[in-house]
């Protein structure tokens, strides 16, 4: 007599299964979902700068294939060399030139300054406040957020208010680029140990990715 297969072990091999199958799923997407944007990033910034060069210095003259991130590389090299010119004197001038410029256009004077306070407050390093992860009282009292200082609060919203208030900006779920700016006091802002990176794949995985917390870190 033939001996069947048990209904339990056929059962359990299909869930060993179920369980590899998503375990490569978990393994494997973040990694290829990387390097597809990465790939696709310096496709995109390779057609827009090699779109730019003429034809008689394109590298694609000198060689038989197309060599991808050439093009960021010419990118780098051009932003580095304007960094260098911006250094001296001249370049200082020219950048005071191209700011009063921009200021006395009615139009684009709006939008061109704050896009150039956003990268100052991403770019520089000495604001180390905005690299500080925070938890806050919001949307109500008794219902916690993750938020990130970005500064101390300043001009007229401080006057206006009696306490030392600081800006805290809290992303919304899955989409951290998007949120809210709240000023909040001091005395009601609880710092977190955990990094802004931490926090950011916390709010976007929807609390699923926990940060290790330990006792220890605090003190």
């Amino acid at each position: 007599m033939s001996q069947s297969t048990p209904p339990g072990s056929l059962k359990k091999f299909f869930l060993r299964l179920r369980a590899y199958l998503l375990s490569g799923i978990l393994v494997t997407s973040p990694l290829v979902l990387t390097l597809y944007v990465a790939w696709t990033a310096v496709t995109s910034i390779d057609s827009a700068i090699t779109s730019l060069i003429p034809d008689r210095f394109s590298f694609d003259g000198y060689f038989s294939f197309h060599i991808p991130g050439l093009g960021l590389l010419v990118a780098i090299i051009v932003f580095i060399l304007i960094g260098w010119l911006a250094a001296g004197f001249l370049g200082s001038l020219l950048l005071r030139i191209g700011d009063n410029v921009m200021d006395r256009t009615p139009i684009l004077r709006g939008l061109y300054s704050a896009i150039k306070q956003i990268f100052q407050a991403v770019f520089e390093r000495d604001k180390s406040s905005f690299r500080q992860a925070v938890l806050i009282e919001y949307p109500r009292k008794g219902l916690w957020s993750i938020g990130f200082v970005t500064g101390v609060t300043k001009g007229e919203v401080q006057q206006k208010l009696n306490d030392e208030v600081v800006n805290v900006f809290v992303p919304t779920t899955p989409n951290p680029t998007s949120g809210f700016l709240l000023f909040v006091p001091r005395s009601q802002v609880q710092l977190l140990s955990m990094t802004v990176e931490q926090g950011i794949k916390m709010v976007v995985s929807a609390g699923i990715v926990t940060p290790d917390f330990s006792r220890e870190r605090e003190k």
